[in-house]
């Protein structure tokens, strides 16, 4: 039986790959042997995660600094990855952001920016790839990062413009689903949960936040670093033919009760 999850001479883009979840899933595909671009604003940051990748996997890499709220310089990045990697099989979505403040004192730029990064730079990228790369190849895998909070609302930490704007992630996720299937693209998303970073350690380490797992999530636990690999490497895989428009939780049964 064929290796389901070979992806040699595959190449991903990893948007959001200068730390945390990011560069998890790029490290998830590289160990299948997927060749990574890493993608992020902080040139100093994606170009020590794409030497780390290419040293502990042998896989090609390229780091490109990109901010995704520029069109022109999204359309630049993709012919540029196009030019040096020859390819473009695989998309993570993954650069994002977060305004955390009660919905009345929300200010209208935190809501514009939250939009604008996390729901029209996905489309930003997306659009991008498809057009220049993944239609003309007859292939593509888009796999957009929304949020459990795209699927549901909460008490704990308010944050009511990316709750909207990973909402929008959930369903652009399904339209673009719907109108690249004719070309061989396949569109889902993952809806994480809370994982541990070295961000958010002390914050989920906290009593409030242990006594809220207990409560809230049916496995009474947050996400462990590699818990987002088995999805990410499903969705991404040449071989998952049969599966788009999907928003997959993983959180724990977070969104189950």
């Amino acid at each position: 039986m064929a290796d389901i999850f070979d992806f040699k001479d595959r190449v991903a883009i990893v948007t959001g790959c200068s730390t945390g979840l990011g560069v998890q899933m790029a490290k998830a595909l590289a160990g299948q042997g997927c060749n990574i671009v890493a993608v992020a604003r902080r040139q100093n940051l994606i170009d020590e995660v794409a030497a780390d990748i290419a040293k502990e996997y042998g896989v090609k890499t390229l780091a490109v600094k990109l901010d995704i709220t520029d069109t022109a310089a999204v359309d630049a990045a993709v012919d540029e990855i196009l030019e040096k990697m020859g390819r473009i099989d695989i998309l993570v979505n993954n650069a994002g952001t977060g305004a955390v403040a009660p919905a009345e004192d929300i200010t209208d730029e935190q809501f514009y920016n939250e939009f604008n990064i996390d729901l029209f730079g996905s489309f930003r990228v997306a659009r991008a790839v498809a057009k220049k790369a993944m239609i003309p190849a007859g292939f593509g895998r888009v796999i957009n990062i929304s949020s459990m909070y795209g699927l549901v609302g909460n008490k704990v930490a308010p944050a009511s413009p990316y709750h909207a704007a990973k909402g929008g992630v959930v369903n652009l996720t399904r339209a673009l689903a719907a109108e690249w299937g004719k070309y061989g693209i396949t569109v889902n998303s993952i809806c994480p949960g809370y994982f541990y970073s070295p961000l958010t350690k002390e914050t989920l380490d906290s009593e409030f936040f242990q006594a809220n797992a207990k409560t809230m999530i049916p496995l009474e636990r947050y996400g462990n670093e590699g818990e987002l690999d088995t999805a990410v490497c499903f969705l991404a895989s040449p071989a998952t033919t049969y599966v788009t428009g999907v928003a997959l939780p993983v959180d724990g049964g977070y969104t189950c009760m």
